[in-house]
C-alpha cells in the first residue's frame, strides 16, 4: 500500500494538512476496522485522511468540505487514488459547512457510517457541535467510531453521549477515538 501522491494540492490553498506520523498512526490504529468500512471525513482539507481509508480498503468514502477551492482538490486527490486501486470504492466529496451537512435532510439507513474522523479548524470550537450532531443524527453505525483530530494544548472536553477509548498524542497533534456510550467496541481499549 504505497502513499497517495500530494501532486494535485495547490499550495495557495490554506489547509492544515494532517502530518503523514499522524496519518499512518491512525491507519495502524484503526486497522482491524478499515477493510469494507465507510468512511466519512468531516473538514477534510485535501482528503489526505480519506485518501489513506481508501488505501488501507475502505469501501466507501463521504468527505465533507467547506471550502469550494479545497473541496475540489480534495475531490482530485480523492479520484486519483480511487482510480488506481484494484477494487472499485465510492467516493463522494460535499462543499458545505459540517454542522449544516449533518443537520440536513436525507440521510438514509444507508448513510452510515463505520469510522467518523472531524479534523475542523483546531480552535473553531467545532468539537462539541460535530459531535452532537453526528449522535443526533444517527450517523454512525453500531459500534462505530469518531475519532477527532484536536492540537495537544487544546484537547476538547469529551462531549456528551461520548465514551473515551484511546487518546494519543503525537507532538502538537493528538488524536482522540470515542464511541457513543453504550456500544463499546470489543478489540478497542479503553485509556488507563
Amino acid at each position: 500500500q504505497g502513499d497517495w501522491s500530494s501532486d494535485v494540492c495547490s499550495s495557495d490553498l490554506v489547509a492544515r494538512p494532517t502530518p503523514s506520523r499522524v496519518r499512518q498512526a491512525v491507519m495502524n490504529m484503526l486497522a482491524p476496522h478499515l477493510a469494507g468500512s465507510r468512511w466519512l471525513d468531516l473538514c477534510c482539507g485535501s482528503g489526505a485522511m480519506a485518501c489513506e481509508a481508501l488505501q488501507h480498503g475502505a469501501a466507501a468514502v463521504v468527505a465533507v468540505e467547506r471550502d469550494r477551492r479545497i473541496a475540489a482538490v480534495a475531490r482530485a486527490n480523492l479520484e486519483a487514488v480511487r482510480s488506481g486501486l484494484p477494487n472499485p470504492a465510492r467516493v463522494i466529496v460535499h462543499q458545505r459547512e459540517v454542522i449544516a451537512w449533518l443537520s440536513g435532510p436525507g440521510k438514509a439507513e444507508a448513510d452510515r457510517f463505520d469510522l467518523i474522523y472531524a479534523d475542523p479548524p483546531y480552535r473553531a470550537g467545532l468539537y462539541g457541535p460535530i459531535a452532537a450532531a453526528v449522535a443526533m443524527g444517527d450517523w454512525l453505525r453500531p459500534h462505530g467510531l469518531l475519532i477527532l483530530e484536536c492540537a495537544s494544548d487544546a484537547i476538547p472536553a469529551i462531549p456528551a453521549r461520548w465514551e473515551p477509548l484511546q487518546q494519543r498524542r503525537y507532538g502538537g497533534t493528538t488524536v482522540l477515538l470515542l464511541q457513543l456510550s453504550g456500544q463499546l467496541v470489543p478489540s478497542m481499549q479503553r485509556p488507563a
